[in-house]
């Protein structure tokens, strides 16, 4: 089990905004967090990538509590791709990706290795960036900038990638291109991921799993199929919906708000 949480409750200086969250993860799996504005995913994310620390609770890591351990340990297993990246002027693709290897470089170190440098190019392969790699990074389209910084999480080698809402600034061209990489490298590495997604068919599509959160709590945990129901949708959401059966499998349509 790469990813546990016990009991964990957190936010901000003394307000807690998610509370008692009990939850494993199994290697390979993909969990879509997702629930309304405010219900507590960005800080569950947060939480869950040592940003936060933990009110009551523990995040476990192969077993160990992330939160008491070094930083370039966990970072060595968990990476995470945030909904916003400071853009660094005057690097290059290959300059940026390179940067997913200090958690693994000794302090002395100021240079990479021979064998850092093949998982450089690894990491930007995987992401279909080897003619786009010595390009600045500020001259990237929103699509190809968000593929870099997932080769700088991606060279990190992690165990678990955490997105706090990857496809937010994308159209629905790049969504769909970032999410079929992400499961890729979910199916064929065994990567671990756990994502806050907005759109609830783009989670449904891509998830192992999906947990609903409201204001704060677990509401349920299961399969896409499982979870995503009218009646679920109307609590957690507050809309009207029905669930239609596609080629790329479940679906949401959403039909009205549901009255107060």
């Amino acid at each position: 089990m790469p990813l546990e949480l016990q009991n964990l409750t957190g936010g901000y200086t003394t307000v807690p905004i998610v509370q008692d969250i009990n939850l494993t993860l199994q290697t390979g799996e993909w969990l879509s967090l997702v629930g309304a504005n405010g219900s507590g995913k960005s800080t569950l994310l947060k939480l869950l990538s040592r940003i936060l620390s933990p009110q009551q609770g523990t995040v476990l890591l192969d077993g160990k509590a992330i939160h008491s351990q070094p930083p370039n340990i966990v970072a060595q297993k968990l990476a995470l791709l945030p909904q916003q990246q400071t853009v660094p002027v005057g690097l290059t693709v290959r300059q940026l990706v390179s940067l997913g290897r200090t958690p693994h470089q000794s302090w002395w170190q100021w240079e990479l290795n021979a064998q850092d440098w093949v998982k450089v190019e690894v990491a930007i392969k995987k992401t279909q960036l080897e003619k786009l790699s010595d390009r600045l990074v500020e001259q990237l389209s929103g699509g190809e900038r968000q593929r870099a910084f997932l080769a700088l999480a991606l060279a990190q080698e992690p165990k678990v990638l955490l997105l706090d809402e990857p496809t937010t600034f994308l159209d629905i061209n790049y969504q769909l291109q970032l999410l079929e990489l992400l499961k890729n490298l979910n199916q064929q590495q065994e990567l671990t991921i756990v994502t806050v997604l907005h759109e609830l068919n783009l989670a449904a599509r891509y998830s192992s799993r999906i947990a609903l959160l409201k204001q704060g709590h677990l509401w349920e945990v299961g399969k896409p199929e499982e979870v995503l129901t009218p009646n679920a949708i109307a609590q957690v959401f507050g809309v009207e919906s029905v669930i239609i059966q596609t080629p790329v499998g479940l679906q949401v349509c959403a039909i009205s708000a549901v009255s107060a």
